[in-house]
C-alpha cells in the first residue's frame, strides 16, 4: 500500500490503563477484555487519510511496568506522536502522568505531538478523575486531550486521527525536517508522484502482535 507519509507513534502510560486495547480497537476494530501484560513492545499499523493524503500510522505499544521503562525510552526517539494514557477510574495512573511526560520530553523529539487520553470512559460510574482535571493537565502541559473507551470504541479513531492531523499540520508549517527520519516521519511513495522517495522495506500493516 502506497502512502504520502508514514508517522511513527508510541503509546505510553501505566500498566493496565488500556494501551494495548486502544491499539487493538484502532487497528482491528475489536475489544479484548482479557489481555496479557505487554512484555517490552508490541506493534500495529493502519492506513488513514488526512487532507486527502494516505498516511500510514506505525504504532508502538509499550509496557507500562517500571522494569521496562528503559526499553520504552529507546522508542521515544524517532516517534512523531505519542498517546499518553491514564485510566479515569484509577487516580494513581493520573498522578503518574507528570513522570511519563518528563520521560517523553527528555527522550523524544521536541516537536513530538502528545495526545493525553483518559481511557475507560465507559466506566464513568467508577470515575476517580474528572474530565476537567484531564483538560486542565493537558492545558498546562500543551497537550491535546480526549477521553476514550477502548471497549465501546468511543473517540478511539478520533484520538489517533487528531494526533495525525496535528503532525500533518506541523509538516505543512515547516516545523518538522521530514528528510530526517529521527523526526518519526518518513516520506512515502505515491503513484505518479516521482518526487517522493520510495520505501518498500519495513513491516507492512498487520494486527496487534504481528
Amino acid at each position: 500500500m502506497s502512502y504520502a507519509y508514514l508517522f511513527k507513534y508510541i503509546i505510553i502510560g501505566d500498566t493496565g490503563v488500556g494501551k494495548s486495547c486502544l491499539l487493538l480497537q484502532f487497528t482491528d476494530k475489536r475489544f479484548q477484555p482479557v489481555h496479557d501484560l505487554t512484555i517490552g513492545v508490541e506493534f500495529g499499523a493502519r492506513m488513514i487519510t488526512i487532507d486527502n493524503k494516505p498516511i500510514k500510522l506505525q504504532i508502538w505499544d509499550t509496557a507500562g511496568q517500571e522494569s521496562f521503562r528503559s526499553i520504552t525510552r529507546s522508542y521515544y526517539r524517532g516517534a512523531a506522536g505519542a498517546l499518553l494514557v491514564y485510566d479515569i477510574t484509577r487516580r494513581e495512573t493520573f498522578n503518574h502522568l507528570a513522570s511519563w511526560l518528563e520521560d517523553a520530553r527528555q527522550h523524544a523529539n521536541s516537536n513530538m505531538t502528545i495526545m493525553l487520553i483518559g481511557n475507560k470512559a465507559d466506566l464513568a460510574h467508577r470515575r476517580a478523575v474528572s474530565t476537567e482535571e484531564g483538560e486542565q493537565f493537558a492545558k498546562e502541559h500543551g497537550l491535546i486531550f480526549m477521553e476514550t473507551s477502548a471497549k465501546t470504541a468511543q473517540n478511539v479513531e478520533e484520538a489517533f486521527i487528531n494526533t495525525a492531523s496535528k503532525i500533518h499540520q506541523k509538516i505543512e508549517e515547516g516545523v518538522f525536517d521530514v528528510s530526517n527520519e529521527a523526526s518519526g516521519i518518513k516520506i512515502g511513495v505515491l503513484p505518479n508522484h516521482p518526487g517522493h522517495r520510495g520505501d518498500s522495506s519495513g513491516p507492512q500493516s498487520g494486527g496487534c502482535c504481528s
